[in-house]
């Protein structure tokens, strides 16, 4: 199993991405603006995109790879698997003919090249020999995280999330966890902005991370852009001993 991190800033800017992550080549977790780095033969690939929830920094390049790879999805349609909460906002907000095309029934509605695919916290999607696993997290609008396993090993990523307690047992009921990519979005000084808006903070994150009792890789992901050094100086402050590594666009893991 190949996952290649397109995206995984918390915001953009010259050389920063949003959340997206490529497995195999044919499945996406989040939609970000990272999608937009690949070329079009990399494109034509994906088949299946999970995303974590309805913010835009997770599903802004949805709508173009639908149009981008159209003529590649008729008769196989581009799934996305998603709560029922994203799915709604996605059909409301973006695939409504106003904002873009509704897909779903573009060429026609008995041969759409986009399928939604409603998934709930528990759920395991069989792709191949890959299992992708939904957990609810906690965010400020309904959120999942997804473990990705390939029999011998798993990749986990949080999705956003604050501190909560749906993830780490889920984390913990797998024999092994070989790489963790987990959002902490904010500085500790913006502790108050971050547990409105549900992100962690370094304190937050260190404190939690104590729920897992597997040593996986840990990588931050989704610092805000400039606070970068600040929020990864506070995280190996306060996790001194754990090897806590800070994500960049580009990073593969093979697994």
């Amino acid at each position: 199993m190949r996952v290649r991190i397109l995206g995984c800033s918390g915001g953009i800017g010259q050389g920063l991405r949003t959340s997206s992550i490529l497995v195999d080549g044919d499945i996406l977790i989040d939609a970000g603006t990272g999608v937009g780095d690949l070329d079009l033969a990399d494109l034509s690939r994906v088949r299946h995109v999970f995303i974590t929830h309805s913010h835009l920094d997770h599903i802004v390049s949805l709508p173009m790879l639908v149009d981008t790879i159209f003529d590649q999805l008729v008769g196989e349609p581009l799934k996305v698997y998603a709560n029922s909460q994203t799915i709604g906002a996605l059909r409301k907000h973006i695939f409504n003919d106003v904002i873009w095309p509704d897909f779903c029934s573009l060429p026609s509605a008995e041969n759409p090249v986009l399928e939604f695919v409603e998934i709930q916290a528990g759920d395991v999607v069989e792709i191949g020999a890959r299992s992708m696993r939904a957990i609810a997290v906690e965010h400020a609008v309904p959120t999942l995280g997804f473990c990705v396993a390939n029999g011998a090993k798993v990749f986990a990523f949080s999705g956003d999330t604050t501190t909560n307690k749906t993830l780490w047992p889920v984390l913990n009921s797998y024999e092994r966890l070989d790489v963790l990519v987990i959002e902490v979005s904010f500085p500790d000084r913006l502790a108050d902005l971050a547990r409105e808006s549900g992100h962690y903070t370094p304190s937050t994150f260190a404190a939690d991370l104590l729920n897992l009792k597997h040593t996986p890789d840990v990588w931050v992901t989704a610092m805000k852009p400039g606070e970068e050094e600040l929020i990864y100086a506070e995280v190996m402050a306060a996790l001194p001993d754990r090897g806590v590594q800070c994500l960049q666009s580009g990073t593969v893991f093979e697994l």
